[in-house]
């Protein structure tokens, strides 16, 4: 029986790839409209893959923020960009985040959560700035108490290690078997939960395959924002 459900942030409270996209047309007029959404995975795949060495002080946080967009350009066989395109592009990301708005079908899920009383939580991977400047954004904690708010970078874990979601737990006092979490990454998201022991709701809303070696271990799949509300009110009514 689920009794709590924790949240991911990016591209599963807002549509990640809309500031992405816009970001990419202002600096980078070149990639075509057909190449944006793999671009945009790439880059999610450079940013979950190299974000372990910002925490591990490998790597600086500005050199991953310019390796993820220069290597996704690479990927798809775009002109070398400069280290100074790249830092650029960043803060462009990074204005168009200011933007972003909640999905509409997630805010009808959140209220239906809050009024039924039910115990939420977040858990995000990245810098702890860049990402509580995002739950703000948000108004995200007009539903989730903010000390039931973790950023991978001020944890020193990062999904899918599961002793961030073991974090979670006590943080938030919930239940591992007792508790759901919602997120678009199956890598990050779904395995990650999963080895904790938690309960899984994969939103794979941009139609992605199981990673090549993966199973299927999502106890909930769905492919698109309109299926949130109804499936979360199904499983409390």
């Amino acid at each position: 029986m689920i009794e709590a459900v924790v949240f991911d942030v990016d591209d599963t409270i807002y549509d990640q790839q809309q500031p992405f996209r816009n970001a990419v047309n202002r600096l980078f007029p070149l990639v075509s409209s057909e190449d944006m959404h793999d671009l945009y995975i790439r880059f999610r795949v450079h940013s979950d893959e190299n974000f372990g060495k910002v925490i591990a002080e490998e790597w600086t946080l500005e050199y991953m923020r310019t390796f993820r967009i220069s290597q996704s350009l690479k990927d798809l066989d775009y002109p070398h960009i400069t280290e100074e395109e790249a830092l650029l592009f960043q803060q462009v990301y990074e204005e168009e985040l200011d933007n972003i708005t909640m999905h509409e079908e997630i805010k009808k899920t959140l209220d239906f959560l809050k009024n039924k009383n039910i115990p939420m939580g977040i858990i995000t991977n990245g810098p702890t700035d860049h990402q509580y400047k995002k739950v703000k954004q948000l108004q995200l904690l007009d539903w989730v108490d903010k000390d039931n708010v973790l950023i991978s970078q001020a944890t020193g874990f990062q999904k899918p290690d599961p002793e961030i979601f073991h974090l979670a737990e006590k943080e938030f006092v919930m239940n591992s078997q007792n508790t759901l979490y919602v997120g678009d990454s199956f890598e990050n998201d779904v395995v990650g939960s999963k080895k904790a022991g938690w309960r899984s709701l994969w939103f794979n809303h941009r139609n992605r395959a199981i990673p090549a070696g993966e199973q299927q271990i999502q106890d909930i799949e769905l492919t698109s924002f309109d299926q949130i509300f109804s499936t979360i009110q199904m499983i409390f009514d």
